[in-house]
């Protein structure tokens, strides 16, 4: 299975490239990973509505980029779908039975995603109603796709 991270922003703390980093290799007996990292649009604190959706825009253009016709896109937004770890891991391994082996999951900045990367989606995920930094969500969303493989072989470290 071939997985892809697009995520915006650059990540700079060190001990969350650490932590991305083992999971990734950890991945690595079961996926081929990449994590693209995309511009984030400079803004002032405080926009406008119509500011707003520009910066979306923007960061949406440049996701969009790097994603591929064949590829399945989850979008990671507060309104999708909060499956449960189980059923995450389900929903991947059906997608790798019905033949789509391309999965592309979408972190937005700070603003979330652009109404053009959600609809080019074909499923939006949530991993809750509260708020994380979008740096700290690569991590946690690179241990759940880590634990899926684990539930889907498995291997005991799903507990």
């Amino acid at each position: 299975m071939n997985i892809k991270i697009i995520s915006v922003g650059k990540l700079k703390e060190k001990y969350l490239i650490q932590g991305i980093n083992e999971y990734v290799k950890r991945l690595g007996a079961y996926a081929k990973m990449e994590l693209i990292e995309v511009p984030d649009e400079k803004a002032p604190e405080n926009l406008s509505d119509a500011q707003m959706q520009q910066v979306k825009d923007k960061e949406g253009e440049r996701i969009l980029s790097k994603i591929k016709e064949h590829d399945y896109v989850f979008a990671l937004a507060i309104e999708g779908k909060n499956p449960t770890s189980e059923a995450f891991a389900k929903q991947i391994d059906q997608l790798g039975i019905q033949g789509k082996s391309h999965l592309t999951f979408v972190i937005g900045g700070s603003l979330g995603l652009s109404e053009s990367v959600m609809k080019r989606s074909n499923t939006q995920i949530s991993f809750g109603k509260m708020t994380y930094p979008h740096q700290l969500m690569r991590l946690i969303l690179v241990e759940q796709i880590y634990r899926v493989f684990r539930i889907n072989t498995g291997a005991p470290y799903h507990k």
